[in-house]
């Protein structure tokens, strides 16, 4: 703790404590009258009770609590105040390095840029050396151009005909590209009309595929009919004529996870409910895609007398 701090807090805390010794000893003393019996000649003195005033004691110790708060506070806020000073000093430095290091880069940077000047100046110079040397080797040279002029022009006209023939070849491949873009056009259509083709057979087997699987589905829930009705107990006077439609969850072991009511007479449907319980496992398909239709299976139950 900082020692500016820590004299006020001592003689803070000193204060306090001869307050509440003073609230202790003080004198919070209420005096009773003394009475006078008139049929009594001897005169009685009356009983002195010291009384302490709880509450003027809860609020002298209340008041010490607020002042160590207080200081408490006073020095978090100190303590804030110091590390807040600490991160701007950190931040401010930060700030004067980046700069410094800003100003070093600008000034390796004029230092290149002075070289690179120095290099084109001498470069340039050495460039006029070499364009005057070229300029006189081209007067030289101007006659043998001349000459070779005629030359030239037997090139030239070799040149165009090479021109020509590749002109040629060149319309050539363009008229073999569209050719060959004109075959690619006509297989796409092929392609996609076969396409189509084997989309609606797909569509046509999926189909067929679908109504295996309901079938297998309706024939699956026959036997689990079978299995409910011959673990059920039926009652000719309470269910004859009634039946009752349940909801079966299964497992892909055939497992029976829950079995609920749709609708029905009650005393058909919890028979019923019963009879799936005791079964406990019903047949199912091993078939992934039919067991996935009837994992959750409705059956019908109608007692048979």
């Amino acid at each position: 703790m900082d020692k500016k701090f820590l004299i006020p807090l001592t003689v803070s805390v000193v204060l306090h404590i001869v307050l509440v010794a003073v609230l202790f000893v003080g004198d919070f003393t209420t005096e009773a009258k003394p009475k006078k019996n008139t049929a009594v000649a001897q005169e009685v003195k009356p009983i002195q009770a010291t009384v302490i005033d709880s509450a003027k004691l809860q609020k002298a110790i209340n008041k010490i609590k607020k002042q160590k708060a207080d200081d408490k506070a006073a020095e978090r806020k100190r303590l804030q105040n110091i590390e807040k000073r600490a991160n701007d000093a950190k931040k401010r430095r930060t700030k004067e390095e980046a700069r410094i290091k800003k100003l070093e880069k600008q000034r390796k940077k004029k230092e290149q840029e002075k070289k690179r000047s120095d290099k084109a100046a001498k470069d340039s110079a050495a460039k006029a050396a070499k364009a005057e040397k070229l300029r006189k080797q081209k007067e030289q040279e101007k006659q043998k151009a001349e000459d070779a002029a005629a030359q030239a022009r037997t090139k030239r006209l070799k040149a165009e005909a090479a021109a020509k023939k590749a002109d040629d070849l060149r319309k050539k491949k363009i008229a073999e590209r569209k050719r060959q873009e004109k075959a690619a056009a006509e297989q796409a259509v092929l392609d996609k009309q076969l396409a189509d083709q084997m989309a609606a057979e797909m569509a046509t087997r999926n189909k067929a595929r679908q109504q295996q699987m309901m079938s297998e589905v309706q024939r699956y829930a026959v036997l689990i009919k079978g299995v409910i009705e011959q673990n059920m107990i039926n009652d000719r006077s309470t269910m004859e004529g009634r039946s009752c439609k349940l909801l079966i969850s299964l497992a892909p072991s055939g497992f029976v996870t829950r079995a609920s009511v749709v609708d029905g007479d009650a005393a058909v449907c919890e028979a019923a409910k019963r009879a799936v319980y005791k079964a406990g496992t019903l047949p199912v398909s091993k078939d992934p895609e039919v067991f996935k239709e009837m994992r959750k299976i409705s059956v019908t139950v109608l007692p048979e007398f």
